[in-house]
C-alpha cells in the first residue's frame, strides 16, 4: 500500500471518529419525553414509519437515512406515551410496500415517574397560606381612618359653609336702618340720608300692608296708623323735630319687624 493510501485512510478515520463519539444511542427514557436513537443499520429496502392512531403507544419518526453500504443506515427518534418495552422495528413499513422480513430487533424502554395506580395527574399536598402578620390591624387602622375623615367632612364641612355662608350673607333691613336711624337721632344725618330712612318705611310698609294702589300722603297716614308700621315712623318724626340727642334705648325693639328682610340697592344719597 502507498503512503498515498495510508494517509488518506488515516485521514478518514480521524474524521469518522468524533462522529462515531458523537453517536447518540437512548434506549431508555420517561414517558412522553422525546429520546433519539442514531445510526441504526437495517437490511433491506428504505423504511418509514408504519400509520398510528391517537391512541397508539409509541410514535416513532425518521431522523435521516443515508448508505451503508448494500444496507441503509437510519436515526430514529421515538416518543412513548405508556411505560413498557417496544421494538421499533415493529413501528416500520417498507416505503416500496414490499413485505417486512429480515429486520433485527431495536428494543426501548419507557419508565413512568407516576404510580402504577395513578390515573390522573396527582394533586400537591395542601399548605396552610402564610399569614400577613398586622394586615388586620392595618385594615381596622385605616377603616377608622377613613371614618373620621367622613365625620369630618359631614360636620366641619357644613359648619365651615354654614359660617362662610352667613359671613357673605347680605346686610337685613334692620342693619340698613340702624344707622340711619342712631344718625337721625344725633341731629347729623343728612338731607339724602333722611330722605332713605323715610323711603325704606314707607317702600317696606306699603308692600307689607298692600298700599301700592295709594298715594304717598294717604299711604303715610295709613302706615302711621298701625301699631306695629307706625312705630318707628312715629319715632324719626320725633327725632327730626326734637334737639340732637342719643338713640333711644328701645331703637332695637323698633327695629324688630325689619330683622330678616334684605333691602334694595341703597342709593346715591346713602352712600
Amino acid at each position: 500500500m502507498s503512503r498515498l493510501a495510508v494517509a488518506a485512510a488515516a485521514a478518514i478515520a480521524l474524521l469518522a471518529a468524533p462522529l462515531c463519539a458523537q453517536k447518540r444511542d437512548e434506549r431508555a427514557a420517561t414517558v412522553g419525553m422525546r429520546a433519539v436513537v442514531e445510526q441504526v443499520v437495517l437490511p433491506g429496502t428504505e423504511l418509514v414509519p408504519a400509520p398510528t392512531t391517537l391512541k397508539a403507544p409509541l410514535a416513532l419518526r425518521v431522523l435521516s437515512t443515508w448508505p451503508h453500504g448494500e444496507l441503509l443506515r437510519y436515526d430514529f427518534e421515538w416518543t412513548a406515551l405508556e411505560p413498557g418495552r417496544y421494538d421499533l422495528a415493529k413501528a416500520l413499513v417498507r416505503k416500496d410496500g414490499s413485505a417486512l422480513t429480515g429486520l433485527p430487533e431495536v428494543w426501548v424502554e419507557a419508565s413512568s415517574v407516576l404510580a402504577k395506580d395513578a390515573r390522573e395527574v396527582s394533586e400537591p399536598p395542601p399548605v396552610a397560606p402564610q399569614r400577613l402578620h398586622g394586615y388586620t390591624r392595618l385594615q381596622w387602622t385605616l377603616g377608622a381612618l377613613w371614618g373620621i375623615g367622613l365625620l369630618a367632612i359631614l360636620f366641619v364641612g357644613r359648619r365651615r359653609k354654614a359660617a362662610a355662608a352667613a359671613a357673605i350673607a347680605p346686610p337685613t333691613l334692620a342693619d340698613r336702618l340702624r344707622p340711619l336711624c342712631e344718625a337721625v337721632a344725633r341731629g347729623d344725618a343728612s338731607s339724602g340720608a333722611k330722605a332713605e330712612l323715610e323711603r325704606l318705611l314707607v317702600a317696606f310698609w306699603r308692600q307689607r300692608l298692600g298700599l301700592g294702589e295709594q298715594k304717598a300722603d294717604a299711604a303715610i297716614a295709613a302706615i302711621k296708623a298701625n301699631a306695629e308700621a307706625g312705630a318707628l315712623l312715629r319715632a324719626v318724626e320725633l327725632w327730626l323735630h326734637a334737639p340732637a340727642q342719643q338713640a333711644p334705648a328701645d331703637l332695637p325693639a323698633l327695629l324688630t319687624p325689619y330683622r330678616g328682610v334684605v333691602p334694595p340697592a341703597p342709593t346715591e344719597a346713602t352712600r
